[in-house]
């Protein structure tokens, strides 16, 4: 191990790595929840339907995103990292600024996905210099570390971007959250540096070229625990996803309170729930591994999911706004229990150059499930439930729009009524894909201990 080896795994160049990564999560989720906080205002301005704001907050997301994620993967197989993250980071800012200049549905449709296009290249390849600098039993802790990025996004995003919108207009909101990011970018390309692969595994160097694709998927067929740890990460994306990008929304209908209040109240709930679960989930399951059965990183997650459906259902029928929040904290942070341990074992379960493909594989299908299908189809199921109790004629005709936006409504307007409704029993409908994603983790763990990587098993 040579010099510029020895630097890269230093604490203290650990440390300035973490703490970059994390800066790219925070703006990685501040540009995602923004949209969410700012939904009621654009639907009224735009004169949109849950469905679709539904698709701006998913399929707009995330059908880019899949497209490119593996392409992207592939690439950070040979080329910087660093330099795919840099550049990712520029671009999705600058699209989100663009979102404050369009003038349709359309237009943000496409900025949308510019977004997901640039964030196609932020986490799966984070996830694979994570490999490069930290032993496989400190993996997950790091990863929450620098996740950890993702509650303060979403709070930064959900309360800067609700008090611009009360200040300035929502446009705004995407330039003060947008510009901002590409400074971060610059600052990714100019601090750190690339590190060779497999460098924290002591794995020697490598001159032959990466394995191709094909290879890369007979492993993950061949490893059962792979396999469903990825399944069963994608599907509980469904449900998260569904409830991150609504919440915001729910809040407003139930508790009649107007953006920036649902805004700040939405970022403080997901803040907390976030930094809970990450935290105890990633370092909870790599103590336990340490000093007691190494499946814990698959038994962890399966318990936080089969639990949190039950919490939710609690949340989403409290009326009152102290203890709903408390128990949508209490709810978000066991689900989150699953996705630190879930990115780490993806990449302690393959080898150094397979690493970035098998996050972006992850990414993607968690994008598909999570990003695209969910808010999508929370929001169509949230129209077609108002409508089921909507008594003023045809709902969507009647409360299209800006007739819908109840922040201020009375809950005796027929609108009002149908669609806290609709968005209070989308949300609970779609939480029990949480109970197939825990059964996915306790497959994974019957032959996880097996499936671990270990140096030299790539060559037999």
């Amino acid at each position: 191990m040579n010099g510029d080896d020895e630097r890269l795994l230093s604490a203290g160049y650990r440390r300035l790595f973490i703490g970059m990564s994390f800066s790219v999560a925070v703006f990685n989720f501040a540009d995602r929840s923004v949209l969410a906080v700012l939904a009621q205002p654009i639907k009224r301005d735009l004169g949109l339907s849950d469905f679709q704001l539904g698709i701006l907050q998913g399929v707009a997301f995330a059908f880019l995103y899949a497209l490119l994620g593996l392409p992207i993967g592939r690439l950070a197989e040979r080329y910087s990292r660093v330099k795919i993250i840099s550049i990712a980071i520029i671009f999705w800012s600058i699209m989100t600024a663009a979102c404050g200049l369009i003038g349709s549905f359309v237009q943000l449709l496409l900025c949308r996905v510019g977004v997901g296009v640039g964030e196609a290249g932020s986490q799966p390849v984070t996830s694979s210099l994570v490999s490069d600098h930290f032993p496989r039993e400190r993996r997950a802790s790091a990863m929450s570390l620098i996740l950890l990025g993702t509650p303060v996004g979403i709070f930064l995003g959900a309360t800067a971007g609700g008090w611009v919108a009360a200040q300035w207009g929502w446009r705004m909101a995407f330039f003060a959250l947008g510009i901002p990011g590409v400074l971060v970018g610059l600052l990714v390309l100019l601090v750190l540096r690339e590190p060779r692969r497999g460098l924290a595994d002591n794995a020697p160097r490598d001159p032959a070229p990466p394995p191709n694709f094909g290879a890369f998927l007979r492993v993950v067929i061949s490893k059962r625990g792979l396999f469903f740890v990825i399944l069963g990460g994608a599907l509980a994306g469904f449900g998260m996803t569904a409830i991150s990008q609504f919440l915001a929304v729910y809040l407003g209908r139930i508790y009649q309170l107007p953006v920036q209040q649902a805004g700040a109240l939405y970022g403080t709930i997901s803040a907390i729930s976030l930094a809970a679960g990450l935290l105890i989930g990633s370092f909870g399951t790599d103590w336990l591994s340490r000093r007691g059965d190494r499946r814990w990183p698959a038994w962890g997650p399966a318990i936080g999911l089969a639990v949190a459906p039950l919490l939710y259902w609690i949340a989403f029928n409290t009326h009152s706004i102290v203890w709903g929040s408390v128990m949508l904290c209490i709810s978000g942070g066991t689900l989150l229990l699953f996705y630190g341990p879930t990115l780490a074992m993806i990449q302690n379960m393959l080898e150094p150059r397979m690493r970035a493909t098998g996050a972006a594989l992850f990414a993607i299908l968690y994008t598909i499930f999570g990003s695209g299908l969910g808010p999508t189809a929370v929001g169509w199921m949230s129209d077609r439930f108002a409508e089921s109790v909507f008594t003023g004629g045809e709902y969507l005709a009647q409360c299209h729009g800006g007739k819908a936006a109840l922040a201020a409504a009375s809950l005796a307007d027929p609108c009002a009524v149908a669609a806290t409704y609709g968005i209070r029993s989308a949300l609970m409908a779609a939480v029990c894909v949480f109970f197939i994603a825990s059964i996915c983790f306790l497959i994974a763990s019957r032959t996880l201990r097996e499936d671990f990587y270990v140096v030299g098993e790539e060559r037999g």
